[in-house]
C-alpha cells in the first residue's frame, strides 16, 4: 500500500468536525436540552471564579453569589429582549406566533443585552451589599467571558452560528434533522443521515469559543501585571470581544437583520469596542483599597455581629443588648430620688458639731463631689440611717 493511500483515511477523518447528532434528549415527558445546560455550567464557572477573584481582592466571600442572585435573571432577560428586537420578523408578522419569543430554550440570546441589562442586576445587588460596581465588574470580567465560551457550545448542539461552506480542514458537518413525525426540526429532530451531511461551513460558533478563551487569558495577564481595577478590567474585556465579534459575525451566513448591508451586530460591536477603549484611556486610578470591597455584613457572615453599625443589618442592636447583659447588677440600677422624695421621717436635723462623733466628723469633712461618686443607697436605707442618727443626738 502506498503512502499515498494510507493518508488518504487520515486526510478524510481531518476534513471536517461532525455536528452531534441531536440537541435534545427526554427523561420521560421531560426534554432535557443541551443549549440550556451549556448556559447553566457557564453560570456555575462564572460564579465559582467570579467568587475566588472577588475574595482575592479583598471582598468577603459569598458575594458574588448573592449579587448573581440579581444579574443572572435580570441578563438572561435582557439577552432575550435584544435578541427578539434585533430579530423580531422570526416572532412577529404573517404566519409567525408572538409566544415563539418566550420559548428561550430554543436558543437566541443576545449578549448585548445580556450584559446591559444584567449590569442593572447587579448594580442592585452591589448596593444591597454595600460594595462598588465597578470593582464587581473587575473581579467576575475573565470569568464572564469564558462562560460564554461555554455557552457557544450549546449553539454547536442546535446546528447554529455557522457560516459559508468552506473546504478548510476544521469544517463543521451540517446534518438534517427530522423529529419523530418526519418532520425537519433542527431544534428537537434528530440525524438521520450522518454520512451525507447537508453541507460542510465555517464554525463561527468554535471561532468565538476559542477567541473569548483568548480574551479570558489577556485580561487575568493585564489584571495581574498592572493592578488593574476601577472597572478598567471590564472595560479590557469587551473590548477584546467586541474586537473579536466583528469578524466573527461578518463569516456568519444564518438569518440576521441587516443596516446598510452590514448584520447590525457588526455595528454594535464598532460602537461598544470605541466606547470601551475610550473608558480604558479616560479612567485611572489605583485599584480600589481592599476594605472598600468588604461591603457590609448580613446574616451568616462571619463577622456580622463584629459591625454593629451596619445600616439595617441589626448588628447594632444585638451587640449592645450582649453589652448590657454583662454590665454588674449594681451599674444597671437606678439611681436613689432626691432627698425631698424622702418620708419626712428620714429628714433629720443634724447634730451639733460637739456632739458629733470623730467618724461622723470625717465622714462630714469629705468633699461633695466624692459623695456624688460613691452610688446613693436606696431610700429605705437613707431613712434607717437617719434615724439611727437621730437617736444619738437625741
Amino acid at each position: 500500500m502506498s503512502a499515498h493511500n494510507l493518508a488518504a483515511p487520515a486526510t478524510s477523518f481531518l476534513a471536517n468536525i461532525p455536528s452531534p447528532p441531536q440537541g435534545v434528549w427526554y427523561i420521560g415527558p421531560v426534554p432535557l436540552r443541551a443549549y440550556a445546560l451549556c448556559i447553566i455550567a457557564g453560570i456555575v464557572v462564572a460564579i465559582l471564579w467570579g467568587d475566588r477573584r472577588w475574595q482575592a481582592r479583598g471582598g468577603r466571600k459569598g458575594v458574588v453569589t448573592d449579587i448573581a442572585v440579581f444579574a443572572v435573571p435580570f441578563g438572561l432577560v435582557g439577552g432575550r429582549l435584544y435578541h427578539v428586537a434585533t430579530d423580531w420578523y422570526k416572532y412577529f408578522g404573517p404566519g409567525r406566533n408572538p409566544l415563539d419569543a418566550l420559548k428561550i430554550w430554543e436558543g437566541g440570546l443576545g449578549i448585548w443585552g445580556a450584559v446591559a441589562l444584567g449590569a442593572v442586576g447587579a448594580w442592585i445587588g452591589c448596593r444591597r451589599r454595600g460594595v462598588p460596581l465597578a470593582a464587581f465588574a473587575d473581579a467576575i470580567a475573565p470569568a464572564l467571558i469564558t462562560a460564554q465560551a461555554i455557552g457557544r457550545l450549546g449553539n454547536w448542539f442546535n446546528q447554529e452560528l455557522y457560516g459559508s461552506p468552506t473546504s478548510v480542514p476544521w469544517g463543521l458537518e451540517i446534518y438534517r434533522r427530522v423529529n419523530e413525525d418526519g418532520m425537519v426540526d433542527q431544534n428537537y429532530g434528530r440525524a438521520v443521515d450522518q454520512g451525507a451531511p447537508l453541507a460542510v461551513v465555517h464554525p463561527t460558533f468554535l471561532y468565538e469559543l476559542l477567541w473569548n478563551l483568548l480574551v479570558a487569558v489577556l485580561v487575568v495577564w493585564a489584571d495581574r501585571r498592572f493592578r488593574m481595577g476601577r472597572g478598567r478590567v471590564f472595560a479590557l474585556y469587551v473590548a477584546g470581544y467586541t474586537a473579536g465579534r466583528v469578524w466573527i459575525e461578518m463569516m456568519r451566513t444564518d438569518a440576521a437583520t441587516h443596516l446598510l448591508g452590514i448584520r447590525i451586530n457588526v455595528f454594535t460591536s464598532l460602537v461598544v469596542f470605541a466606547l470601551a477603549v475610550i473608558y480604558l484611556l479616560v479612567v485611572r486610578g489605583k485599584r480600589e483599597d481592599p476594605e472598600r470591597l468588604r461591603g457590609r455584613p448580613l446574616p451568616g457572615d462571619d463577622d456580622y455581629d463584629e459591625e454593629p453599625g451596619a445600616a439595617g443589618s441589626g448588628g447594632a442592636t444585638r451587640v449592645d443588648a450582649e453589652n448590657r447583659d454583662d454590665e454588674p447588677d449594681a451599674a444597671k440600677s437606678e439611681p436613689a430620688q432626691p432627698d425631698e422624695a424622702q418620708p419626712d421621717e428620714a429628714k433629720s436635723e443634724p447634730a451639733e458639731s460637739g456632739d458629733a462623733e470623730p467618724d461622723e466628723k470625717a465622714a462630714a469633712s469629705k468633699p461633695a463631689d466624692e459623695k456624688a461618686d460613691r452610688p446613693k443607697e436606696t431610700s429605705a436605707a437613707t431613712s434607717e440611717k437617719s434615724s439611727e442618727d437621730s437617736d444619738r443626738d437625741e
